[in-house]
């Protein structure tokens, strides 16, 4: 019976796999496995006879309906309430650089520093854009840097197919480090109590390196692709420059907020949330936008506002997303009875089978944690792998070929339509450049972590 329930159950996981690869609502596939994971694996433990099964899956088995749906539907999403308030609190910080001006300051300086040599001037806009987007998330902000830098991108004479791709994978880059995506990915890896089985620490351990690995791969992707047409990088009107004869430019001693709430989290272990207020607060100051309490209230309340509906479309699947999680760890046992046998337990293996079929991670597949790759680190979680091997080997494709380079991505499909750049086009770069650094990152993280 045990191996008829683990049938059902990879039946149900392909068909996940499909589903989201044709495009389907996310939020209701997940929730729908979540029940399916629930329901098969309860039956199972009311019907399996195998005496030695039973044995060695006692604390699994042995776990009432009542206890099972509580833990599944009530527990899981409790367990996620401190993660939705760093998403809020980091999204608010992402609407502040935005209206202080800091993030097109920034961008227009950098613009006039790379002068008339094009490649330089992209190289340097795209480590800008990886330093924001190392605090910075969300949608709102991709669009909110996009129309300032793509347009320069562009005037430069760099081709659009590149333009798209090398601002998109630097925004990429800076998620390695970004601790509201750093949040979500830690919801995978709750203990019983909701503790965090995979800290910060542990993440930016690695997440540094592979940052600067998809910006060096960015570097040589611009340096090969790029046409070389002299233009005078000054000469391009974007509203950066708009800003800056109205008098909004934001001072230089400002141009550090990007970068702060990580600075105070890596170097002085500030919490995440008080970095971001610290973040905030210091932009409204060096900025001038204090003018009153008052004023400084409303300003408050409009910028925070903005930001929850800056996340609102992920808090929906962030929420039911620790339901599958929590009913994937009630299959353990079939799975491990099913392909305990057929999984690689050699951690080099399977960082090189990660590495290899990293293109799974696009198209909401299996080897993304935004897609049916809940459904994989569930299985893989019965293995005993460490957290501090199993979570990098899961979020790099997830990071690289989801959020950097796969056109279900809601701001790549913005930024695919903005340039008008062809699907085929876009993935053509993404996808070569973005399964080089998969590679690069996974092997990398094997020899910090899989060797032991």
């Amino acid at each position: 019976m045990e191996y008829v329930i683990g049938i059902l159950l990879l039946l149900s996981f392909f068909g996940l796999v499909y589903y989201a690869v044709r495009g389907g609502n996310l939020m209701m596939g997940i929730f729908v496995m979540a029940i399916i994971w629930t329901v098969l694996p309860m039956l199972g433990n009311m019907l399996v006879k195998n005496p030695e099964f039973i044995a060695a899956n006692a604390d699994t088995i042995g776990i009432s309906w009542k206890d099972a749906l509580t833990k599944v539907f009530q527990s899981g999403p409790e367990g996620w309430g401190s993660t939705l308030v760093n998403v809020i609190f980091g999204a608010w910080f992402g609407r502040v650089l935005m209206k202080t001006g800091i993030a097109s300051t920034l961008i227009r300086k950098v613009t006039e520093l790379g002068g008339d040599k094009p490649q330089i001037t992209c190289i340097l806009l795209c480590i800008v854009t990886t330093a924001c987007f190392s605090s910075v998330f969300g949608a709102g902000a991709v669009v909110a840097i996009g129309v300032i830098i793509l347009p320069i991108f562009l005037s430069l004479g760099i081709p659009k197919t590149l333009a798209t791709c090398a601002f998109m994978m630097s925004v990429g880059a800076g998620m390695f480090v970004n601790p509201v995506l750093y949040q979500q990915f830690s919801a995978f890896f709750l203990g019983e109590g909701g503790e965090r089985l995979y800290t910060y620490e542990m993440h930016t351990s690695w997440g540094i390196y592979a940052l600067l690995v998809q910006v060096a791969v960015v570097i040589v992707m611009v340096l090969l692709l790029s046409r070389k047409k002299k233009i005078h990088a000054w000469g391009a009107v974007t509203p950066a420059d708009i800003r800056a004869r109205r008098g909004e430019s934001a001072p230089g001693i400002a141009l550090i907020t990007p970068v702060l709430p990580v600075i105070l989290l890596i170097l002085f272990k500030v919490p995440i949330i008080l970095g971001f207020t610290i973040g905030s607060f210091y932009a409204y100051i060096t900025c001038r936008q204090i003018k009153g309490w008052a004023q400084m209230c409303r300003m408050i309340n409009k910028d925070f506002f903005d930001g929850v509906v800056d996340t609102a479309p992920l808090v929906g699947f962030l929420l039911i997303l620790p339901m599958f999680n929590k009913s994937s760890e009630l299959c353990v046992p079939y799975f491990n009875a099913l392909l305990g046998g057929v999984i690689p337990n050699n951690t080099l293996i399977l960082s090189i089978v990660f590495a290899v079929l990293a293109p799974l991670g696009m198209f909401r597949g299996p080897l993304t944690l935004f897609g049916c790759g809940a459904a994989t680190l569930g299985i893989l979680k019965g293995f005993g792998f460490a957290p501090a091997f199993l979570a990098p080997l899961i979020i790099i494709p997830s990071t690289v070929m989801n959020v950097s380079c796969c056109v279900t991505q809601s701001w790549i499909v913005w930024g695919v339509n903005y340039t008008k750049t062809t699907t085929k086009e876009f993935l053509k770069v993404s996808l070569v450049a973005g399964w080089i650094v998969c590679i690069i990152v996974q092997l990398m993280c094997w020899f910090m972590f899989g060797r032991a």
